[in-house]
C-alpha cells in the first residue's frame, strides 16, 4: 500500500508549474485570475489530490478563524428547547452565514472562555451567563464582544427595555389596589430549586434579564399602591413547562389566592392556564395572567396570552450586524403589547 503524497502550496505549485500566490489565489481569491485560467489550475490541484491551502494554518497567521462563539446565559440544551433563544440564534445565524462566519455555541456554565478564545474572532452574549465569572472574563478580552439583553462596560449591545416593558404590561394587568399579584419570575436566583423567593442575592446574577423585568414589576406595583406579599414572588429555574407548572400550583392554592399572575416568559403563563383550567377558573373574571416574549404558542392558547412581544430574529440579527461591523453602539430594540384574551 503506497502513502498518498502531502502536499504543501509550494510543491504542488512547483508540480503544476505556476507561482504560490497563482495557486493561493485560484482558492482564495478569484478575482485574480481568469475564470479558464481558475479551471484550469484547480482542475490541477484537484487531480493531483491537493484541495488547497491549510485554513488551520491560515487562521494562525492572520489571526481571523470566521468563527464567533455565541455564549448562552444557560447549558447548550437551553438553547435547543427554549423558542426565545433559538429565534435569536436563528437571527445570527442568518447574517453570519452571509459573511461566512461559522457559530459556535459556548455554555453559559463553562468554567472559563479561554478553551475557545484562541481560535474564535469572538464574543456574541446572549444574556447575562449563568457562571458569573464570564462576565468579568468578556470584559477583559481582547476579541470583539458583543452583548443582548445585558451591558458590559464599552461594548456593543442590543436588547428590548426589558424593565419598561414589564412596567407597562404590569401596568396593564393590574386594575386595582385591591389587587393580589404574584410574580412567576424565571431564574431570578442561581438555583435549580423552583421555590418562594424572600430576598435576592447582591451579585452579578441581578444584572440578568429576570431581574430588569422583576425592576418593572415592582415599580408598576409600588405606583399603583399595590400591596405585594413577601411570599407571592416565585424563581422557576428552568424555562420549562414542569418547573413553571409548580411555582404556578403554589401560587394558585395560596391563600388568599392571586387574581393577577405576571409571568416572566410566556412558557411560564401557559403552565399557569393551563392549572388555571384545570381548577375550573376562568380568565380573566377570576384571574388575569400575562406573560413575556411574544412566542407563537402564546398568541394560539384558549385564551390568547397578553404578552410583550419581542423580536428576538431580529435581535440576533442586529446583535451578528454590530459584530461584523465591528461596531461599539448600543442598540434598543423596539417591542409591542400583544393584546390577547388572558387579561
Amino acid at each position: 500500500m503506497t502513502n498518498k503524497k502531502v502536499w504543501t502550496l509550494k510543491s504542488i505549485a512547483n508540480e503544476i508549474g505556476v507561482s504560490n500566490a497563482t495557486v493561493s489565489n485560484a482558492f482564495n481569491r478569484p478575482d485574480q485570475l481568469s475564470k479558464k485560467r481558475r479551471e484550469e489550475i484547480l482542475a490541477s490541484c484537484k487531480k493531483l489530490g491537493y484541495s488547497g491551502p491549510n485554513k488551520a494554518a491560515q487562521s494562525l497567521r492572520s489571526g481571523k478563524f470566521n468563527i464567533v462563539a455565541l455564549v448562552l446565559p444557560d447549558s447548550v440544551e437551553y438553547m435547543i428547547t427554549d423558542p426565545v433563544a433559538s429565534d435569536f440564534v436563528k437571527g445570527v445565524s442568518s447574517v453570519l452565514e452571509k459573511s461566512k462566519v461559522n457559530l459556535l455555541l459556548f455554555s453559559g456554565i463553562s468554567e472559563n472562555i479561554n478553551s475557545v478564545s484562541d481560535f474564535v474572532d469572538g464574543f456574541i452574549c446572549y444574556g447575562s451567563p449563568r457562571n458569573p465569572e464570564l462576565i468579568e472574563q468578556l470584559r477583559t478580552t481582547t476579541k470583539k464582544v458583543v452583548t443582548a439583553d445585558f451591558d458590559i462596560d464599552r461594548k456593543a449591545s442590543v436588547g428590548v427595555d426589558n424593565e419598561q416593558a414589564a412596567y407597562e404590561i404590569a401596568k396593564l394587568a393590574i386594575n386595582s389596589q385591591d389587587d393580589d399579584v404574584a410574580i412567576l419570575g424565571l431564574r431570578l436566583l442561581d438555583s435549580n430549586l423552583t421555590c418562594r423567593v424572600y430576598d435576592l442575592p447582591n451579585s452579578a446574577y441581578q444584572f440578568s434579564i429576570a431581574h430588569q423585568r422583576l425592576s418593572g414589576y415592582n415599580k408598576a406595583i409600588k405606583e399603583l399602591n399595590v400591596n405585594l406579599r413577601a411570599d407571592r414572588v416565585w424563581n422557576i429555574p428552568e424555562n420549562k413547562h414542569p418547573f413553571a407548572l409548580i411555582a404556578a400550583r403554589e401560587a394558585l392554592t395560596s391563600i388568599p389566592r392571586p387574581n393577577v399572575l405576571l409571568c416572566m416568559s410566556d412558557l411560564i403563563a401557559l403552565a399557569a392556564i393551563k392549572e388555571i383550567n384545570a381548577m375550573g377558573l376562568k380568565i380573566p373574571e377570576d384571574i388575569r395572567v400575562v406573560g413575556f416574549d411574544g412566542i407563537d404558542e402564546a398568541l394560539r392558547s384558549t385564551p390568547s396570552i397578553t404578552t410583550v412581544h419581542q423580536n428576538n430574529v431580529k435581535k440576533g440579527m442586529k446583535a451578528a450586524e454590530l459584530f461584523i461591523k465591528k461596531a461599539t453602539d448600543s442598540v434598543i430594540i423596539p417591542y409591542h403589547i400583544e393584546h390577547g384574551g388572558s387579561c
